[in-house]
């Protein structure tokens, strides 16, 4: 059950970081966001590791694992969600991502010999139904600057295989051994950094953030806010969240954002819900207590 629940805690920052990266990505570009928002996240992840005294102590085997995972879900699967942000909106991008669950799913049954029941399988897919019903109910009433598009469409595909790819190995190198979720947040982050960063540098591809956020405060605030909410809290919970549960429920309940937003969407964006975006949340609850309760 506590790493159900965090699942939830994680999907309800990520919705947030969702709206902040949205706005954020806009203003200074999907790419140079990426770089910006994880070299933040590692000095403050740094920071509380620090001050809290949280272990390194890891196997070389861990480390790779959690490399590996933070390149495919860092760099490959949120470049393109980013992209797909910038292309077709955050509510588009999100049905997107509800792909998610079904490729971890699949994966860890594949890499990981992680077996549902029929219970948990049925909690699935009536969750993601709920949520597939909210979104496209919404985005088909909705007066968004956003459209679909294949680009769109292939950016948030390729997104939500590499975010599941990055649950499975991030998970593999939880079932080695203990490993604080701060302390695997920072390595795969500074990883990616470390993989991405020269490469955008030789396309001159990024700018000085100060540069930026120094004309631009909006930006900076999207950014910061992002940033905090996502990388530094969201990841942590959600390494945790997978070392606790298996990854197909984990993943789904992690996917429930377009459900968490629709307050969000009503009372900040000043969205009128439709009955079919009730009923897609109505649907989707009755799938997460399923998997709460098994």
């Amino acid at each position: 059950m506590f790493g159900e629940l965090l699942a939830l805690l994680t999907a309800f920052l990520w919705s947030g970081t969702s709206i902040a990266f949205t706005e954020a990505s806009r203003r200074i570009g999907s790419l140079q966001l990426n770089i910006t928002r994880m070299m933040l996240a590692s000095v403050i992840l740094f920071f509380i590791i620090t001050i809290a005294g949280f272990s390194f102590d890891i196997s070389n085997t861990q480390l790779y694992f959690l490399i590996a995972s933070g390149f495919a879900g860092l760099v490959f699967g949120d470049s393109f969600l980013f992209k797909s942000f910038q292309t077709i909106g955050a509510r588009l991008g999100m049905l997107l991502m509800a792909l998610v669950p079904a490729f971890s799913t699949i994966l860890a049954y594949v890499f990981l010999n992680e077996n549902l029941s029929s219970v948990a399988i049925a909690g699935i897919v009536i969750t993601i139904a709920g949520i597939v019903i909210v979104i496209l109910d919404r985005s088909g009433n909705s007066k968004s600057v956003f459209q679909f598009n294949k680009s769109g469409l292939l950016y948030g595909v390729f997104g939500a295989f590499g975010q599941a790819s990055g649950l499975i190995l991030a998970k593999s190198a939880f079932e080695m051994g203990e490993v604080n979720g701060f302390v695997a947040a920072f390595i795969r982050i500074v990883a990616s950094v470390i993989i991405i960063f020269p490469i955008v540098v030789l396309l001159k591809r990024f700018k000085n953030p100060f540069t930026i956020f120094k004309n631009d405060f909006t930006a900076l605030k999207a950014t910061v806010t992002g940033t905090i909410l996502g990388p530094v809290l969201g990841i942590t919970s959600s390494l945790i969240a997978i070392s606790y549960a298996k990854i197909g429920i984990a993943s789904t309940l992690m996917s429930t954002m377009p459900i968490i937003m629709l307050p969000i969407a009503k009372f900040y964006y000043k969205e009128t819900l439709s009955r079919g975006a009730i009923s897609g949340a109505f649907v989707a609850v009755v799938g997460v207590a399923i998997l709460l309760l098994l």
